[in-house]
């Protein structure tokens, strides 16, 4: 793979996993805290792709056509990952309400913090047509800014290919693979159908590799036993990055008062995809399991991972980069909070950053990875770390042990009131 810089690199220039000499996989570095640097850089440099900070808009409805695409550009988020697009939207049916939320209250209270959010929409029901040209259209006019697109198909490798080379032709900087999606037409083999299922992730991802000459990142479904075989699988097949995590499957609730589920369609509802604040910490957990699994397995190939997962403050994403994120993607958070919101998370981010001295998102990118460990582990650590305390108020052995210059601190160690 290419060697990284500070430009944006065409999709013809850009080599695809695996092609050419790989290069080191930055999950996981150590601190280095730089110094002399008033003010915090947050741009990152993301599989040879330039964004002034790592804040992504995540696909779904604030990618969803040109008009908040642009808005989100202008805001000053990092890149934007558009709505997912497929070849035959006609197929693609949304219905309303299609939303339900979650307060830190009783059943049914209006009052209290919004910390779950659930939806059970479709990927984008607009003519591939008018997406593309819309894709072109804002990288025309914005031809340093990341346009990301999420393509999600069938399983049907001619399918695939189409659609890979019609998004392409738009000038889009990289692909996400909706491998992710909890609902909606899974006996189409779409979305999360395929990210469940390790045999046909490979053989799609071989296919999406095969033809993409821009980034793949591969989107993880959470709703799995172990989210780092899908990923590990992706990452083998060629994908550059991982992104995750999509949506937990979910039932929002039952209104007791009419006892129906929500969202509520003409008196019925069907499990959706559970996001927002109150997934955040099943969000870090995947997340730390996937990076510590590309530190150990992919070390020498530039690989990538983008979190995603209830972020709503520069710490929410702090945590996600200290667990070897390069990007944090941010969705639901804008549905509620609007675009404007990337200015508050780059501050957070940088009072966050002044805080620890760090003058760049790689001085602490992964940092808090190597405090995981097993049970087992921990077990034994505390068990040493009891045995020195018990050692250390022992005293001091013999006589001889006494010295002039610590005689009152040694004299104190021994002491037991």
């Amino acid at each position: 793979m290419a060697s990284l810089s500070t430009r944006q690199i065409s999709p013809v220039e850009f080599p695809k996993l695996f092609r050419s000499n790989p290069i080191t996989c930055k999950v996981g570095f150590r601190v280095y805290a730089a110094e002399n640097k008033p003010e915090p850089d947050l741009s990152v440099n993301v599989n040879g792709l330039l964004l002034p900070n790592p804040f992504v808009i995540g696909s779904g409805p604030p990618g969803t056509n040109y008009t908040v695409l642009k808005r989100a550009l202008d805001e000053g988020w990092g890149a934007v990952i558009a709505k997912t697009v497929s070849l035959e939207a006609d197929k693609v049916v949304n219905v309303t309400p299609r939303y339900a939320r979650l307060r830190a209250e009783s059943n049914g209270s209006p009052k209290g913090q919004i910390i779950g959010w659930e939806n059970i929409e479709l990927i984008s029901d607009r003519p591939l047509e008018t997406m593309l040209k819309e894709f072109k259209q804002l990288k025309e006019e914005y031809p340093d800014r990341i346009l990301i697109a999420s393509i999600m198909e069938e399983y049907d490798k001619a399918a695939w290919e189409e659609l890979i080379e019609r998004v392409e032709e738009t000038g889009v900087d990289a692909l996400e693979i909706n491998f992710s999606c909890p609902h909606g037409m899974p006996e189409r083999k779409m979305g999360a159908a395929v990210g469940k299922d390790c045999a046909l992730l490979e053989e799609v991802c071989g296919w999406v590799n095969a033809k993409a000459t821009v980034p793949v990142w591969a989107k993880m479904t959470p709703n799995v036993t172990d989210i780092t075989q899908p990923a590990r699988v992706a990452l083998h097949a060629g994908s550059e990055g991982i992104s995750a995590i999509n949506t937990i499957t979910s039932v929002m609730g039952i209104n007791l008062n009419t006892l129906h589920p929500e969202p509520c369609v003409e008196g019925y509802t069907t499990p959706g995809g559970y996001s927002s604040k109150a997934v955040h910490p099943i969000a870090l957990a995947m997340v730390m399991q996937i990076a510590k699994m590309m530190q150990s397995e992919f070390s020498n190939v530039d690989c990538s991972l983008s979190a995603i997962g209830g972020v709503e403050t520069g710490g929410d994403a702090a945590e996600f980069i200290l667990l070897g994120a390069n990007t944090v993607q941010v969705c639901t958070g804008v549905m509620m909070h609007g675009y404007g919101l990337v200015k508050k998370l780059c501050e957070e981010l940088k009072d966050f950053m002044r805080k620890h001295n760090f003058s760049s998102i790689e001085d602490f990118r992964g940092h808090s990875l190597q405090y995981f460990t097993t049970h087992t582990d921990l077990v034994r650590r505390q068990r040493e770390a009891i045995e020195k305390r018990k050692a250390i108020r022992k005293g001091l052995a013999s006589d001889r042990d006494w010295t002039g210059d610590g005689f009152v601190k040694e004299t104190e160690s021994m002491v037991s009131n």
